[in-house]
């Protein structure tokens, strides 16, 4: 058994602690080490689930479960397993997979998506008035833009915004429509994080801003918020306008549609014979599904306005022509849980997961108590020349003679130029190749701020078991579960396996648990193509004859796959072959032909001989054996080691979880 499953069956059999310890009282001991109400509780809450009804006889076999358990990770620790180092580096491994990701995905990637799902379900009506500025714009010049949206703000109201926007918006695309940008849903746009935040959490009717985003800074109205669309999927049929003069034919022709669909006649074959757009024509008008804002506003409405699959539109116009439109399906916003992978793909590749981390690497360096020494940072890349830093022959300085420290964090880790160095000297790809971007000082700042980022990582990794109670549960659990691992093999699984007298004896006290049940002799006559028209002969023959008869009368014997007939002979328990339920438990019973249309071939089975129940030999039974003398030494073992280490239960705590008796 690989470890790695072993381990996972263990976290789904004791549950995964995952949650705070919230009550510190213990439960029961084992030795001297003690089980608290709050990691019982939660073990036993995630193991049972929706059965967790804390009755008596849920919660006692719950304890004897976790308590046998227990009585084994104490012995491994006697053993002294928890100092091996390959099960240390195991453990070790366990938890870079698991910190690798841990802190990104809960201070950052879930609250996101959880943010993104509460908001997608509202589609939210803006307008806004932007005065642009360049992300990269000089702070001169961030300032006048500034100076002019907060001037802007002081005079503009709900009821007067449309005006000031058309005098005063920068945004070629909406200030000939007051600023009117319409109907949204999140995520807004790459760079507009900070205005989706604003307008989302801003109550109709408000003005809200200034926001700065990449394009600029915006004062914003929200108009409306409805419940999201979502997506429809449609079919239409179109007529096209002509660019120039009278459209007449093409609006008599779309009534023409709309009369056969009315007598009756199916959405795609009218599509397919009567709708001039060329993409969607030869498939029954399918176009597919689209959200707000994909299409022109009265196409979308009226798509949206369907109420049931396969309802269609009256005749619509838009600015290419006539359309009549049919709702195939509609995609509503699922769960949280099923929508959560696109979600995430969605916030990974937007702006607002580079701001959510900047934020926690920021939370990070308050809690920390980051502290850093610039002028120590500045002396040393004073001493860098360009012409050997960006070259792989750069090596850090040796024989230092001092070593300043750069930053500190936490109670007493600091962080020197010569781990600086060292970064540098493992990223020479990236230090070179930087060449461009700088001279040595501005290069060596810009990889000290990855550097710093690296080094504040890794130092919130080292506390997640002090900052994240669900954490630390989970470490002891691998832990505990390794050791569980280690011990069992050592101590049950291996004697088991090895030891061939203590087996024999074990097989020979309990032979009779290991019978065969009613057995037959069967044979299973495979009929090639070649000869499929004499299969009816085949079987008539093999009614009355034994395998080698039919062989020899009938087999094809050359040595290509077209052979004629084949016979394979075992022995079948008479439950493990559903085919012969069909005919009677008797010497010479048949199954009719039976053809396969994959490959042509025909089958059938007959009873040779109907053999009976009969005990089995070792050999025979061997799998079954060793499993169930494993079981009878894991309860030896569990007997000893109640007898080494005394297990005390607090009934008293104990009676205080029973909510149902």
């Amino acid at each position: 058994m690989s470890r790695l499953f072993y381990l996972l069956s263990l976290l789904f059999v004791i549950g995964g602690l995952s949650a705070q310890v919230s009550d510190d009282a213990v439960l029961f001991s084992v030795a001297d080490r003690e089980v608290t109400v709050g990691e019982f509780k939660y073990i036993y809450g995630k193991t049972n689930g929706d059965n967790a009804d804390y009755s008596r006889e849920s919660l006692q076999e719950y304890l004897d479960l976790y308590e046998r358990f227990k009585l084994k990770v104490n012995r491994a620790y006697d053993m002294g397993l928890d100092t091996v180092k390959s099960l240390q580096q195991e453990l070790a491994g366990y938890r870079r997979q698991l910190a690798d990701n841990y802190l990104i995905d809960r201070a950052v990637t879930d609250r996101l998506v959880e943010e993104l799902y509460q908001r997608a379900g509202q589609d939210v009506d803006i307008s806004h008035i932007l005065i642009a500025v360049k992300p990269n714009a000089s702070p001169e010049d961030s300032l006048k833009a500034y100076q002019q949206i907060m001037a802007i703000a002081k005079e503009t109201t709900a009821k007067n915004f449309a005006t000031v926007a058309g005098e005063r918006s920068q945004d070629t695309y909406s200030k000939d429509k007051g600023g009117r940008i319409g109907y949204l849903n999140a995520p807004f746009p790459n760079g507009l994080y900070a205005l989706e935040s604003a307008v989302y959490k801003a109550k109709p009717g408000a003005v809200v801003g200034p926001v700065r985003t990449k394009f600029g800074y915006h004062l914003a109205l929200v108009n409306d918020k409805r419940p999201a669309r979502g997506e429809v999927e449609v079919a239409h049929v179109m007529t096209r306008k002509p660019e120039k003069g009278d459209a007449t034919k093409a609006q008599e022709k779309i009534e023409r549609a709309y009369a056969l669909l009315e007598s009756g006649q199916p959405f795609e074959q009218v599509a397919s014979s009567t709708s001039e757009d060329e993409k969607t024509a030869r498939n029954g008008g399918y176009i597919g599904f689209f959200g707000i804002n994909k299409t022109e506003k009265t196409f979308e409405d009226a798509a949206f306005a369907l109420e049931e699959d396969d309802d269609y539109s009256g005749i619509i116009e838009s600015r290419v022509g006539y359309h009549i439109i049919r709702r195939i399906s509609k995609k509503e916003q699922g769960t949280l849980e099923e929508e959560r992978a696109p979600l995430t793909a969605k916030v990974k590749e937007d702006g607002r997961f580079k701001t959510a981390t900047e934020a926690l690497l920021t939370n990070i360096r308050k809690r920390a108590n980051f502290s850093e020494d610039k002028a120590a940072f500045g002396a040393y890349t004073a001493t860098l020349a360009d012409s050997t830093f960006f070259t792989f022959k750069w090596k850090p300085q040796e024989n230092r003679s001092r070593n300043p420290v750069l930053f500190r964090m936490g109670d007493d880790q600091t962080v020197t130029v010569a781990d600086f160095e060292e970064y540098l000297q493992k990223n020479a790809r990236k230090r070179v190749s930087a060449r461009r971007r700088g001279n040595s000082a501005q290069v060596a700042r810009n990889l000290y701020e990855e550097f710093q980022e690296e080094q504040l990582m890794a130092y919130a990794e080292s506390q997640l078991e002090k900052d994240y109670p669900e954490f630390r549960a989970l470490m002891r659990e691998y832990e505990e579960g390794i050791l569980l691992f280690e011990a069992t093999k050592m101590e049950v699984w291996d004697k088991a396996g090895q030891d061939s007298v203590g087996l024999e004896a074990f097989f020979a006290k309990n032979r009779e648990s290991y019978r065969w049940k009613d057995r037959a002799r069967v044979s299973l006559y495979t009929i090639y193509p070649k000869i499929a028209a004499k299969a009816g002969a085949i079987r008539k023959l093999a009614a009355k004859s034994d395998p080698e008869a039919v062989l020899e009368a009938f087999q094809i014997k050359d040595a290509t796959e077209n052979r004629g007939v084949t016979v394979q002979t075992d022995s079948y328990e008479r439950d493990r072959l559903p085919k012969l339920a069909e005919v009677d438990w008797k010497a010479g019973a048949m199954t009719e032909l039976e053809r396969n249309n994959q490959n042509g071939r025909f089958t059938f089975y007959k009873i040779e001989e109907v053999l009976g129940s009969a005990p089995k030999e070792l050999d025979e039974a061997r799998g079954y054996v060793i499993a169930d003398y494993q079981d009878q030494l894991e309860r030896e073992w569990v007997a000893a080691l109640r007898k080494e280490y005394p297990v005390k239960i607090r009934k008293r705590v104990f009676e205080k979880l029973v909510k149902k008796q």
